[in-house]
């Protein structure tokens, strides 16, 4: 990275980006590849939609930030929150925008122990819900939250799909977190039953079930809520990355009886300055009505499939897990996945790595691919296959 911006490791990738477009990213020779990360689940639209670019032009000449979130009333964004609650179960019918996945998550911590008033939060093994203080207080990974101790206290964590684990939800609880599809950990999916005894044991000792969707929502999985093939409604829900069409954005939905917890005792319990900023807020419903008008997510679990057909059966494959869009392929040998990402960059195919699970690689590409894209990307990566040691 150049001099004045800060690293996020010693090694970033380092690929200078210049432009994008659809499932393509270029660099600044001019060099194509096939975004098969989408920014790690943010760009489920595509780059440089010409609807999203208008619609921020057009907020842009009207005007841009006026004020803290909550004070004035926007139309833009009145106008989002309708069209992103249209598209959720009724007790999801309010939304408290803020600028980040993280961020939701944070917020839906607070109002879990307000409303309750009891604050033991419980979590998965495994999880993940962002990097600031609280939403890494109540993520898995120890690797990552051992520099920053001491965390957020009566934090506990169970064990996904484990039914016997479901007695530790109590009275004392506040809150259970649960990604609807665990990114993290490499696309775990829980199965429907649980989940379904999950909500059943919130509702038996008075607990909110959070169901973080900032990975797994927005089409990704074949539904637009992940949760919509469990059978499942959550008390709140957390999203992000996709839903602001590309630009930063993130969302806690609930009910108005959950988060009228926020207006007083104190006023301003909670508060963002950037959330729901109009131009944003322009460029999320553009990017919901796109995806909408041109039934985007009935395509995803076809595409998926064709994504698995491609790739699950070459000898280089050990495991390969998969939600719609949503993909984890673990490697016989977990030595050669930096290898085999790396050699696929340098053919034209962006891949990522899981942090928490260094045998396998994810594949998450904007949910407009082509069949014609996925089988070009597929030729490259089962090349790379080939050549790995």
């Amino acid at each position: 990275m150049k001099s004045h911006t800060a690293n996020t490791s010693e090694h970033p990738i380092g690929l200078k980006i210049t432009k994008a477009k659809g499932v393509f990213v270029f660099d600044e020779r001019g060099k194509a590849y096939y975004d098969l990360i989408a920014g790690v689940g943010v760009n489920n639209l595509g780059h440089h939609l010409q609807e999203i670019n208008e619609a921020v032009s057009a907020q842009m000449k009207l005007h841009s930030h006026v004020m803290v979130y909550g004070e004035y009333e926007q139309n833009v964004l009145i106008r989002f929150s309708q069209k992103l609650t249209s598209l959720l179960p009724p007790s999801l019918h309010k939304i408290y925008p803020v600028n980040s996945g993280t961020e939701a998550n944070e917020a839906a911590i607070k109002l879990c122990r307000k409303a309750t008033g009891r604050t033991q939060i419980i979590s998965f093994k495994g999880a993940y819900h962002g990097n600031t203080l609280g939403s890494m207080s109540i993520s898995w990974n120890e690797t990552k939250k051992a520099p920053f101790r001491p965390l957020l206290p009566d934090v506990y964590f169970i064990e996904l799909n484990n039914f016997e684990n479901l007695n530790e939800i109590t009275h004392k609880t506040a809150g259970v977190f649960l990604e609807t599809i665990q990114g993290d950990a490499g696309v775990r999916i829980p199965e429907k039953t649980y989940l379904q005894k999950l909500k059943q044991r919130c509702e038996e000792v008075g607990a909110l079930l959070v169901l973080d969707e900032i990975q797994c929502g927005y089409g990704r999985t074949g539904h637009f809520s992940a949760f919509e093939s469990f059978g499942v409604v959550p008390d709140m829900l957390t999203l992000g990355k996709a839903l602001g069409a590309g630009l930063p954005i993130g969302a806690l939905v609930a009910s108005q009886h959950l988060l009228k917890h926020f207006e007083s005792k104190p006023a301003l319990g909670h508060i963002t300055t950037f959330g729901g900023n109009p131009v944003v807020a322009a460029a999320a419903l553009a990017g919901l009505q796109y995806l909408t008008k041109n039934n985007i997510v009935s395509k995803v679990e076809e595409k998926g499939q064709l994504f698995q057909n491609l790739l699950s059966s070459h000898q280089a494959v050990k495991g390969f897990r998969r939600k719609g869009l949503m993909l984890a392929i673990d490697l016989k040998n977990p030595d050669v996945v930096t290898q085999c990402i790396e050699k696929c960059r340098a053919e034209g195919v962006l891949l990522f790595w899981f942090l928490s699970l260094p045998s396998s690689f994810r594949i998450s590409p904007p949910l407009t691919i082509t069949d014609d894209e996925i089988q070009r990307s597929c030729n490259i990566i089962l090349s790379v296959f080939d050549q790995l040691d």
